[in-house]
């Protein structure tokens, strides 16, 4: 029984992200629930995630450093500071979407980038390496971006706040790592299908939480959700669209696809932790709309990656 779960699904993995979706929105009480345990659960799907992977996978050669550091300090430093002069020139500086754009495009990659690199049928290992890379990074490319918007406050909450996500990562991945080695030394193809189900209905879960405030909202400003859902889907999809036509006819054509996936799809709730809530709280709408193109990227854009790395 449990099996058939787990095949199912892995098999209908678009349609399960629909589904979290789709709870986020419809089912307040639960999502308001779910939110004290978000940590466990990002913690858990590292686990999953890694022992899906697999230590080989996810480390690669030593070499990846050279294109995976350039790719991180371009994405989480270079963009940021660009969109910032951008919007500052054009006069929208202090603006909720200025910071809001700053601070997407300044995370680091959602711990579900492998699980959508997956799905999409993308290199798990490259994007776990993107992963790891982007967070242990992160306290180091954020300073110059809150240099630069110097409202947020001190800097050293933010770079506390990224180094506690690094040890949860290091910890989480290290645990998936072992149960590999010991349990799965030589995965059978059922048994990896299982664990991408398990991968699955663990991403899945926690995007209900993620949008325990979009719900209220809803209720409340149809017209400002479905603005900021507009700007999270433009930062999102725009972000991956340049990064594959800008990558898909040079030298890193194969790590394409992920760069991409980690390009659109950031953690932004790394700054709910460190940041002053008077700061974030016109951004909580958009936080949780930035949900939506995130766990919808494998159900609208995979003829956009197939096409872009020449699979069609």
């Amino acid at each position: 029984m449990i099996q058939r779960i787990l095949f199912a699904a892995s098999t209908h993995a678009r349609l399960c992200l629909i589904f979290g979706l789709a709870g986020g929105l419809l089912l307040p009480a639960v999502a308001g629930a779910l939110v004290p345990w978000l940590p466990h659960m990002v913690a858990a799907l590292l686990t999953i995630t890694a022992l899906r992977i697999g230590w080989r996978a996810a480390m690669g050669a030593v070499g990846d450093l050279r294109w995976g550091l350039s790719a991180i300090l371009l994405l989480q430093m270079g963009v940021p500071l660009a969109c910032l002069g951008i919007m500052t020139l054009a006069g929208f500086g202090d603006s909720p979407a200025t910071l809001a754009i700053v601070l997407a495009s300044a995370a680091p990659a959602i711990a579900g980038s492998v699980n959508l690199a997956l799905i999409l049928g993308l290199d798990g290992g490259r994007m776990m390496q993107i992963f790891v890379l982007g967070t242990a990074a992160f306290p180091l490319t954020v300073l110059p971006v809150l240099a630069a918007l110097p409202q947020l406050g001190p800097v050293t909450d933010v770079v506390f706040a990224a180094l506690r996500l690094l040890v949860i990562i290091a910890v989480s991945a290290g645990t998936g790592f072992v149960l590999r080695r010991l349990f799965f030394p030589r995965p059978s193809q059922d048994q990896i299908k299982a664990l991408d189900g398990l991968s699955v209905i663990a991403f899945s879960s926690i995007v209900v939480g993620l949008m325990a405030a979009l719900n209220p909202a809803l209720r409340g400003d149809p017209l400002a959700v479905l603005w900021w859902a507009l700007l999270a889907f433009a930062i999102s999809y725009l972000l991956q669209l340049f990064t594959l036509l800008a990558l898909r006819h040079g030298k890193l054509k194969a790590v394409a696809g992920p760069i991409a996936i980690g390009a659109g799809n950031r953690n932004i709730a790394i700054f709910l932790v460190a940041l002053p809530a008077e700061v974030l709280a016109p951004l909580m709408v958009f936080i949780g709309c930035w949900q939506l193109p995130m766990y919808l990227t494998p159900v609208l854009l995979p003829r956009l990656y197939k096409w872009a790395l020449g699979d069609e």
